[in-house]
């Protein structure tokens, strides 16, 4: 595929960005309901957090599919992954128990983290050199698109919102018109996850008509190397390592918080705050446009501009949005300003560099592998801290407090490292950063 196309090939392959922060959002609107229809407790929804798209499912596809991706191709992933992202949703549509609706959530979250690797890696060999950091914004874009529609609509769906009722009529006409009132009402959360299958089908068309990278198919014309001798090259090159612990941090750090607001945050609302379901989807959802309209902006200015000047912007507001929680969520006020200043943070965040470094400072052999494998590590703490931050914040809130200033020490740290190890590679092209990065071995 030409370069010059790369435009059409990132919002074909963004689409993945839109199913892995929807899917998340999706489970994270409706999760009061689900609590309400399976009697679930705040330990269950640790659970259900630490095995789906925002943790642990992501984590075991990522390391699968980052080196999938190098041995057998970026096309390989894109023709087959989305047929598992459509079985875990329809398992999730479909559940009537916990263990149905957790085993949904990983299937899930396993292909979301299959589908990472190979498409920041994608859009990077598809880019232009000064129009890499753009296509990577248009990615992140279709990450905040997502979790914004999604929220409008369980807004719209929920109970009490303005298209309840065929919902309502959609429940009653498939399991009764006696049914309890919490059966019932969950079946807003069904049709959102409905809605993400059909962007699921969509997008699986279009990938399917890609074309394999170029980069892809040079390099393997030149080094057929397997997936264990790739794994083998990633651990013993120093400067890979140290750019695995680099882009781990930053990416960890942040990600430790980004987590707990994908998965929880309309929750904290609805206990911090006060508010209702619809509210707090509301509020979420104001927070996800802040996210889109900035990162348009700032796909304009990312080629142009140094990288390490937007990655402080993006921790200062992050870091804002905590102290905001410091000093007290009570009133619509409080709410509505640790909402704006997080979407900010979402429009300028980590993810956004991550991706772009990540693509940019690894060899095309091992390109989405140690992707992958990054990918492993942090959304597998992730998902330990998923349980862990269950217990800090307490069954109504109450260690609400004690959590922000957890949250503020690690977005410290990752505002700090990014700093110093920022590279410097806007402009250059994939194959001048390996050059200068590894030698011509590479």
């Amino acid at each position: 595929m030409a370069k010059s196309g790369s435009l059409k090939s990132t919002l074909a392959v963004s689409l993945n960005n839109y199913l892995d922060a929807g899917a998340i959002v999706a489970g994270a609107s409706g999760v009061t309901l689900w609590q309400n229809y399976l009697g679930l407790t705040e330990m269950h929804l640790g659970w259900l957090n630490a095995l789906s798209a925002n943790a642990l499912g992501a984590a075991i596809g990522a390391i699968i599919g980052g080196f999938l991706a190098d041995k057998f191709g970026r096309k390989f992933i894109f023709t087959y992954n989305l047929l598992v992202y459509m079985l875990g949703v329809l398992i999730i549509m479909c559940t009537v128990n916990y263990p149905m609706l957790l085993t949904g959530f990983l299937v899930t979250g396993i292909s979301v983290g299959i589908g990472v690797p190979a498409s920041w890696t994608y859009i990077s060999e598809s880019s232009e050199n000064n129009k890499r950091g753009r296509n990577i914004c248009i990615s992140q874009m279709s990450w905040g698109f997502g979790p914004m529609i999604i929220l409008l609509f369980g807004m719209l769906f929920a109970p009490g919102g303005y298209f309840y009722s065929p919902v309502e009529s959609l429940a009653h006409s498939i399991i009764g018109a006696d049914a309890a009132q919490a059966a019932v009402e969950v079946f807003s959360s069904r049709v959102v996850f409905f809605t993400l299958f059909i962007v699921a089908l969509v997008a699986w068309n279009l990938q399917r008509q890609l074309q394999e990278s170029a980069e892809f198919t040079s390099n393997k014309s030149k080094d057929n190397s397997g997936i264990v001798d790739n794994i083998k090259l990633l651990f013993s090159n120093k400067i890979a390592v140290k750019t695995v612990c680099f882009l781990a941090t930053i990416y960890l750090t942040w990600n430790l918080v980004a987590s707990v607001m994908g998965f929880f945050q309309p929750h904290i609302y609805e206990t911090a705050g006060g508010v209702s379901n619809e509210q707090a989807n509301m509020l979420s959802c104001v927070g996800w446009a802040f996210v889109v309209v900035i990162t348009f902006g700032l796909s304009f200015l990312i080629d142009k501009l140094p990288h390490k000047l937007f990655y402080v912007l993006g921790l200062v507001a992050a870091l804002a949005t905590w102290f905001v929680i410091i000093g007290g969520v009570q009133g619509m006020g409080g709410l509505w300003a640790f909402s704006i200043l997080w979407g900010i943070n979402g429009g300028l965040s980590v993810q956004i560099f991550y991706a772009l470094w990540g693509s940019e400072l690894f060899p095309a052999k091992f390109r989405a592998g140690a992707q992958g494998l990054m990918f492993f590590i942090v959304r597998g703490l992730s998902a330990v801290w998923g349980l862990v931050f269950t217990y800090i914040y307490g069954e109504n809130g109450e260690g609400f407090t004690i959590a922000a200033y957890c949250m503020i020490a690690l977005l410290l740290i990752s505002l700090i490292v990014g700093v110093v190890g920022a590279p410097n590679t806007r402009g250059k092209s994939l194959e001048q950063i390996t050059k200068e990065r590894y030698g011509e071995e590479m």
